[in-house]
């Protein structure tokens, strides 16, 4: 099963010869600095509501071990640490501008020795089968080489009965929001983002990753087809995000 952005992704720098992974690594590295203060701007702080309620949808199955894929800061594992008191969870990117930045924020907030860090590639990891009890990944999964094989291996690394929670960026379905998030993606984010983080192609390729990566209804039997048993889904925000609840 394919889907539009594995026929042609999308990509931040148009002109550049590297992938999609390459040209998603060199993006991050240059706006980390400026990432967490860009994003909450972006999203008016609502991404700190959409973020407690996807790892909230995970306190029922009081997970103890959980990777956190697209870690990029660090901001979900800190939250996940906080509010289901794992005993370990291990965040990979394949940033280490992002995770630098994740790495002090960890320390400051006295979780390393619960979080730590590690570059790896989702659509490749280094872990063994049946490793975690959950997998998350918020906001990251749009900047995927390859959406299955990432899906694919979320699920590989996973225990029997775990579950994966993903949440993720999406454009609104419908009339009013659709058309307003059209001219605020396309006019307002890309204006923002390059006063704040001085790279212009970074918040033009955000709303083109958002348009390109796939809709529930398209998304939900993708993962079943990866090889997840069971997939329940909510939009939040008038669709401007939507959380997926999956179990191996």
């Amino acid at each position: 099963m394919s889907h539009p952005s594995d026929l042609d992704p999308i990509t931040p720098y148009q002109n550049d010869e590297g992938s999609k992974r390459e040209q998603v690594e060199k993006m991050f590295n240059r706006i980390a600095p400026t990432y967490d203060r860009l994003n909450h701007t972006l999203s008016l702080g609502i991404d700190r509501r959409w973020r407690r309620k996807a790892v909230d949808a995970l306190k029922p199955f009081s997970p103890s071990s959980i990777l956190d894929i697209a870690t990029g800061t660090g901001d979900f594992a800190i939250l996940a640490a906080r509010r289901l008191a794992p005993r370990q969870i291990v965040g990979v990117d394949i940033s280490e501008g992002m995770m630098d930045v994740g790495r002090k924020k960890v320390q400051e907030a006295g979780l390393h020795e619960i979080i730590s860090f590690k570059k790896d590639d989702s659509t490749a990891l280094s872990f063994d089968s049946g490793t975690f009890d959950a997998v998350t990944v918020a906001y990251g999964a749009r900047n995927f080489d390859n959406l299955e094989a990432g899906l694919s291996e979320m699920c590989r690394v996973l225990k029997k009965d775990g579950h994966l929670m993903l949440v993720e960026l999406t454009t609104p379905p419908h009339f009013p929001m659709k058309q307003l998030f059209w001219i605020y993606a396309h006019v307002v984010m890309p204006f923002i983002g390059r006063v704040i983080s001085h790279d212009d192609s970074a918040y033009t390729y955000l709303p083109q990753s958002m348009a390109a990566f796939p809709q529930a209804e398209v998304l939900k039997p993708m993962m079943l087809a990866c090889g997840f048993s069971e997939v329940r889904f909510q939009r939040f925000t008038f669709g401007l995000s939507t959380m997926y609840l999956a179990t191996k």
